[in-house]
C-alpha cells in the first residue's frame, strides 16, 4: 500500500441481541449479544499489527463497545461522532419486514422499489443519511493524513460512504456487502479513493 495514503479501516459493529428476528433497527440503541463481542474480538486481534493512530465511532452503544474494544488492543480511547450512527428508520424501527409490509403496505413496496430514493417514512432517505455521514467522515479523512484510522458505524452508514467514495449510484448501495463485525478497508491519496477489503468477515 502506499505509505503516503489514508487509510480507513471501516468496520460494521458486531452482532446484535436479537440479530435472528432481522428487525430494522436504525436509530435503537440495541446492545451488541455474546456473538457481536467475540467478532469483535477476532477483529482486534486481526488489528492489532495496524498502527491505528485512532478509533471512531458512532454513539450508539453497539458501535461504541466494538470500537472500545478495537481501540483497546492499541491503548487507544475511541472517540465518538454522532453523525456517524445509523440511518433514522422513523416509524419502522423496531419492526420487521414482515411487519411493516402488514401495516404500511404502499410506502414498504416503494421503498423496497426505490432504494436509496425513497425515505423512511418519518425518517430519512440515503441521500439523508450521506448528507450527513460524509462530512464526518472527510473531516476523520482530513485530520489523519497519511495514517491508518478505524472507524466503527453501520451497515447503512458504511454502504453511503462505500457509494459515496467509489462513484456508485446510491441505487445500489446494497450492492455492497456489510455484515456484522466485517471489515472494509479504504485507501485515499489526493482525492483519490481505492477499495482494498470489502466485507471481511470475523470468522
Amino acid at each position: 500500500m502506499d505509505p503516503r495514503a489514508t487509510l480507513i479501516y471501516l468496520l460494521r459493529h458486531g452482532e446484535v441481541v436479537g440479530a435472528e428476528t432481522r428487525r430494522f433497527i436504525g436509530h435503537l440503541d440495541v446492545s451488541l449479544s455474546p456473538q457481536g463481542e467475540s467478532q469483535s474480538r477476532i477483529q482486534a486481534v486481526r488489528l492489532r499489527g495496524i498502527p491505528l493512530t485512532a478509533v471512531y465511532t458512532s454513539d450508539l452503544s453497539r458501535a461504541r463497545v466494538t470500537g472500545a474494544i478495537i481501540g483497546a488492543a492499541h491503548g487507544l480511547v475511541p472517540t465518538v461522532v454522532p453523525a456517524l450512527r445509523e440511518m433514522d428508520m422513523g416509524r419502522w424501527d423496531g419492526l420487521t419486514g414482515a411487519e411493516i409490509a402488514e401495516r404500511d403496505r404502499p410506502a414498504f413496496e416503494q421503498w423496497m422499489a426505490r432504494i436509496g430514493e425513497f425515505p423512511f417514512p418519518d425518517g430519512e432517505s440515503v441521500g439523508d443519511l450521506l448528507a450527513r455521514v460524509w462530512p464526518a467522515f472527510m473531516a476523520i479523512v482530513a485530520g489523519h493524513d497519511a495514517q491508518a484510522v478505524a472507524v466503527v458505524a453501520h451497515g447503512g452508514t458504511n454502504r453511503a460512504i462505500l457509494c459515496r467514495a467509489l462513484g456508485v449510484p446510491l441505487g445500489r448501495l446494497l450492492a455492497f456487502g456489510q455484515d456484522y463485525g466485517a471489515l472494509t478497508v479504504l485507501e485515499t491519496r489526493d482525492g483519490a479513493w481505492r477499495l482494498r477489503v470489502l466485507n471481511e468477515s470475523p470468522g
